[in-house]
């Protein structure tokens, strides 16, 4: 029987998957189809095509796979303890770092912002995130998730262990379905903002689905066999790559059926709407298959990764705009320049957050 806290696979996919965090936010800077130039942190007007389909593709799974991570843990970090204790280890793990970065980072983001723009600073009372056109940004992950975490303590006692996975995942995808087609008739707004919750109103939902997924799995012990069902995992391949070309295709076609074809559009957008969900499953589980069968495993590099993979997350977007802004009037090609900032950003976090973490152990 594997111990869970030995299933290294997961901990080096949320590592993972933190990187491809880094990866998005850089290439964003380089691309204008995700229409963020208004507010982002940068503003640089090179822009490459291909990183309009990378961004497309990350922007499918890499949310969706920390959650699943996060929920598969859950069970395990609630385990033994009480309620209360429980809910201190997240308001220390989640809300407090979150207090301090959103009190201190997101005034940085309009500073960086309004200088690389050469625009006048403000009233510092306008620098706080209730304040901003970004609100929270990056940050607001960190209180959904804290979120998430209360709601599965409070339901934490109904056993869901006799559900199968493929039933719970059906459940799942039909609930999912069903909440993105009310959410795009009823034309509900994008995002929800305020100064402790932010999120996207079409994916908060998807969000807390794949959460319970990740639950599920650990509560059926899923993944303690080694044994690999090449059938199953052939069949995933087909359904999955047809799934994201129909949701790349309707994106592309922006599903543009005139309104007087009713039926059509509506059925048009039934697909689309499936062809996510399945499309982001697909995604999800492909990388599971591959980190469990391939990346199973502990190395110095990988628990370097993980130990700062937080740290990373909460303070590489500042790092980014800081490097992004120095690259800004050098001359190189949109793609170099966004390898260039991943690789800076990525790194330059790491080593300021080792070097924290470092400092603060010699202190204790």
């Amino acid at each position: 029987m594997i111990v869970y806290n030995k299933i290294y696979w997961l901990t080096n996919l949320r590592a993972f998957m933190i990187l491809l965090v880094v990866v998005f936010h850089a290439g964003v800077t380089y691309n204008k189809t995700f229409f963020y130039s208004n507010f982002w942190i940068i503003y640089d007007p090179l822009s490459n095509d291909f990183l309009s389909i990378l961004l497309f593709i990350l922007d499918i799974f890499v949310m969706y796979t920390i959650f699943f991570v996060s929920g598969f843990l859950a069970p395990l970090s609630l385990k033994n303890k009480t309620h209360k204790k429980f809910v201190i280890l997240k308001i220390k793990r989640l809300i407090i770092p979150w207090s301090i970065a959103v009190l201190t980072l997101i005034p940085l983001y309009k500073i960086i912002y309004l200088y690389s723009r050469n625009m006048p600073q403000e009233d510092w009372t306008t620098y706080f995130h209730w304040s901003s056109i970004w609100n929270q940004s990056w940050l607001w992950f960190l209180p959904v998730l804290f979120l998430f975490n209360i709601i599965y303590l409070i339901f934490s006692k109904i056993d869901t262990s006799k559900i199968e996975l493929r039933k719970f995942l059906f459940y799942v995808l039909i609930s999912g379905l069903i909440y993105l087609l009310v959410v795009h008739y009823f034309n509900l707004k994008i995002w929800t903002v305020s100064a402790i919750l932010t999120f996207q109103n079409k994916r908060i939902f998807i969000f807390f689905l794949a959460f319970l997924v990740g639950s599920q799995t650990f509560k059926l012990k899923t993944f303690e066999s080694g044994i690999r069902n090449k059938k199953i995992e052939m069949i995933s391949h087909v359904i999955g790559w047809i799934a994201i070309t129909i949701y790349i295709g309707g994106e592309i076609c922006n599903l543009t059926i005139p309104n007087n074809y009713l039926l059509i559009k509506s059925i048009a957008i039934v697909i689309n709407k499936a062809s996510f969900l399945l499309s982001l499953s697909y995604m999800v589980y492909s990388m599971i298959i591959i980190f469990k069968h391939y990346l199973n495993n502990k190395s110095k590099i990988w628990d370097g990764l993980n130990r700062h993979s937080y740290g990373i997350y909460i303070i590489h977007f500042i790092i980014m705009g800081i490097i992004a802004m120095g690259l800004k009037n050098i001359e190189m090609t949109a793609i170099i320049k966004f390898f260039t900032l991943t690789v800076s950003t990525f790194f330059t976090s790491y080593l300021i957050v080792y070097s924290y973490n470092k400092l603060i152990k010699k202190i204790k």
